[in-house]
């Protein structure tokens, strides 16, 4: 190439002239030369910088796709709290699309008959409250009576105003309505969606994980990890059954007293359980205000009630139900809860305690004894 060669170009023409030394007919390229030294200035620069360019790049990719590595984590977690269900089925000869098949076909009847006793229920009463709404501003502003008296006491008609006031006005808050109302809607499809997909082919997701670990671990951590997979699994499972508990107890109490908008605030209960620890107090705290527009004494039974029930939830239903399952102490309970809620909102706080009592399993089972050994 690039004949014929010169003098003129210097330390080029001595490299030329080796470089024709070297070619031999077995290696016409001749022979591999030393490896770059990998402790130069040079290379120490550029890994580290590439190193900070490829996380720079996932931190942005992360936070780009985070509503959708959400879905996708919550839909997993829920796979592996039906796992169980499926797991059961499969035990007893079913193929493993009918044992999937099955228990969605029945989830969806549970949550189809569930929705079609409530809904009419629900929007009866919802229309129920609107009717009176301007009763009770009547009786907000009224300082003869109590929530007259209460509400000169919090200002809680101008809190409420505030807020309502705070969007841009009545078009943008249909709008902004419609809106979160069609994200929550397809929100929901697709975690539907990611969960029929993970459920069926969990099996695959599973080998794949192990496949990832080195033969010779491979054992111990296929323990490991199927006694996570069973924590979740008992959690989600155990979780929804203390919810359902805890709003059947909150409609017949509600009804013995006739507090109004029984089943509304008895669904509002069940649905706001599932998040531990703050869940049950903000309903008994809900619930609790709503019975104040019957009399004080109902109220405060309303609030005992309440009490009561967190005691029974903690100390009975959850160890029962749960406990034996997670063996997570109180304490980490509390902390993760509220990690996981300054973290991801709710989503977090209703998977911190199971992610909290797998980082338990991991740090008993590997970390500790390392550190005992080093």
């Amino acid at each position: 190439m690039g004949q014929p060669h010169s003098d003129d170009e210097g330390t080029v023409a001595e490299a030329e002239a080796e470089a024709a030394e070297i070619s031999t007919p077995e290696q016409p390229l001749g022979q591999v030369g030393k490896r770059l030294d990998r402790r130069s200035p040079f290379f120490v620069g550029m890994a580290a910088a590439a190193g900070v360019a490829v996380t720079y790049g996932l931190i942005q990719l992360v936070l780009g796709a985070g509503q959708i590595l959400v879905l996708i984590g919550l839909a997993l977690f829920l796979a592996i709290g039906m796992e169980p269900a499926v797991s059961w089925l499969a035990r007893r000869r079913f193929p493993r699309w009918l044992a999937v098949t099955t228990v969605f076909v029945i989830a969806f009847a549970a949550v189809g008959g569930f929705l079609a006793a409530a809904i009419p229920v629900i929007v009866e009463q919802a229309t129920a409250l609107v009717t009176k709404a301007p009763q009770y501003l009547r009786q907000a502003q009224d300082h003869n009576t109590f929530l007259g008296r209460l509400n000169e006491r919090f200002h809680l008609q101008q809190a409420v105003e505030s807020s309502l006031s705070s969007g841009s006005g009545l078009t943008g808050g249909v709008l902004g309505a419609g809106k979160a109302v069609f994200g929550i809607v397809t929100d929901t499809l697709i975690l539907i969606v990611l969960t029929i997909y993970f459920v069926a082919d969990l099996p695959r997701i599973r080998a794949a994980m192990y496949r990832l670990i080195p033969h010779s671990r491979r054992p111990r951590a296929i323990l490991i990890g199927d006694n996570i997979f069973a924590k979740v699994g008992g959690y989600v499972l155990g979780n929804l059954a203390v919810s359902v508990i805890a709003g059947a107890l909150t409609l017949v109490w509600l009804l013995i007293f006739g507090v109004p908008y029984a089943a509304l605030l008895a669904i509002a209960v069940a649905v706001l359980d599932l998040v531990p620890v703050v869940g049950s107090v903000i309903g008994g705290v809900l619930v609790s205000l709503v019975a104040l527009t019957v009399s004080l004494p109902v109220a405060l039974a309303t609030v005992g009630f309440f009490i009561v029930y967190r005691l029974v939830e903690d100390y009975l239903l959850v160890p029962k139900i749960i406990g034996n399952v997670l063996k997570v102490p109180a304490l980490v309970t509390v902390v993760a809860v509220l990690l996981g809620g300054a973290l991801l909102g709710v989503i977090g706080a209703l998977v911190a305690i199971p992610v909290a009592a797998a980082i338990l399993l991991l740090a008993e089972e590997v970390l500790y004894p390392r550190l005992d050994q080093g």
